[in-house]
């Protein structure tokens, strides 16, 4: 199959509430969707939207390659029904994580397409995907949305530490445990807000029963192991992977789990190999999204339904976050379960109302 047209668009989204990365709130969500639309004219829509301060790449780093790829892909043929990505026209182990990240998706949802004989396609799976809900805010308001998202059936929730004084985040954690009643699993996340000394108390304070994980304790990873052997509680790594390759993921020691954001890993064929390591140790992979758009948000859903099979609770809670959207209608995650199928995905489309185009080939 020959690409004959693909198109580079800017969005900005509104949050719903500000987001506070390294310590700068962040008000909107900044990306750029990729459409490529085959001879037979199928399109594919791909999302490119790097993270600040966790990307090692700015949006304006992403466009300058997105826009180079997008004059480079018409003409190009590429086989629909071979899944190594990495052999897709356009495909370059040198563009940024989340530009590949883009292609791969908007490459694989106009294959989708083409097989499902549709003319638009957003990533698309027949099936429910449990969603881990992330909670934020007062107190107050964290424990009266446990309680709301446990009774809507929730079967995993995530709730951010290292914000509030260490015996504040203690207290809460207990409490919210008792709401949850094994119920479901807690997730907590540190992003690497303590020294080893204060995560260590944290851990101690509180025991490992009724917690699936901590994510990123340390402020210095290398300590890690001391931290386990401390504390006795499983920790997962999110960060701590765009600074090793996968095969790399074995000298880590023991972990109960792998955070892996695609936009962040470099792809989706990328995201696959980390899957393929941690199973190999046993250990748990949890696909996550970043705040992207709907766009991003279905391809990870996709991939995440397809991987674990919907056993896993996915970290895609993001687009609650979202004050619009370039999916419309709204993307339907509800009381923790992302249902999708084939007709949904038909029922849905892209606002081009929200984009700017700022380049074609």
């Amino acid at each position: 199959m020959k690409i004959a047209a693909c198109r580079l668009f800017r969005y900005r989204l509104p949050l719903v509430e500000a987001l506070v990365l390294s310590g700068q709130p962040v008000s909107e969500r900044a990306g750029l969707l990729l459409r490529v639309e085959a001879e037979c004219g199928a399109t594919g829509w791909g999302d490119i939207a790097p993270l600040p301060s966790f990307s090692r790449e700015s949006i304006e780093d992403a466009e300058a390659q997105a826009l180079a790829l997008a004059r480079c892909l018409p003409g190009s043929e590429f086989d629909i029904r071979s899944d190594e990505r990495d052999a897709w026209p356009g495909y370059a182990a040198t563009w940024s994580p989340s530009v590949r990240f883009g292609l791969e998706t908007a490459l694989s949802s106009l294959s989708s397409a083409i097989a499902r004989g549709t003319v638009s396609s957003l990533s698309c799976f027949d099936g429910a995907l449990p969603v881990s809900a992330l909670l934020a805010g007062s107190r107050e308001r964290v424990l009266a949305d446990a309680r709301y998202l446990l009774e809507a059936g929730c079967r995993a929730l995530k709730l951010k530490v290292g914000l509030r004084s260490l015996s504040d985040d203690v207290d809460l954690v207990r409490t919210l445990r008792d709401v949850l009643g094994g119920k479901a699993a807690l997730r907590l996340d540190a992003n690497r807000k303590w020294r080893l000394e204060e995560a260590v108390t944290f851990a101690r304070a509180l025991g490992a029963e009724g917690i699936e994980y901590l994510e990123e304790p340390l402020r210095d990873p290398s300590r890690l192991g001391d931290f386990r052997e401390a504390a006795g509680v499983p920790v997962a790594l999110d960060e701590s992977l765009l600074d090793i390759q996968p095969d790399e993921l074995e000298g880590c020691g023991a972990l109960g789990a792998v955070v892996l954001k695609p936009t962040l890993l470099g792809g989706i064929s990328k995201t696959r190999e980390w899957i393929a390591h941690a199973r190999k140790l046993n250990v748990r992979p949890v696909l996550s999204a970043c705040f992207e758009s709907g766009v991003g948000i279905l391809a990870i859903a996709a991939l995440a339904f397809r991987e674990t099979g919907g056993a896993v609770p996915a970290g895609l809670d993001t687009c609650r976050w979202l004050g619009a959207d370039v999916v419309r209608p709204r993307i339907p995650v509800r009381g923790g379960t992302f249902r999708w199928s084939a007709s949904l995905a038909r029922r849905h489309r892209i606002d081009t109302g929200r984009l700017h185009e700022i380049g074609h080939g």
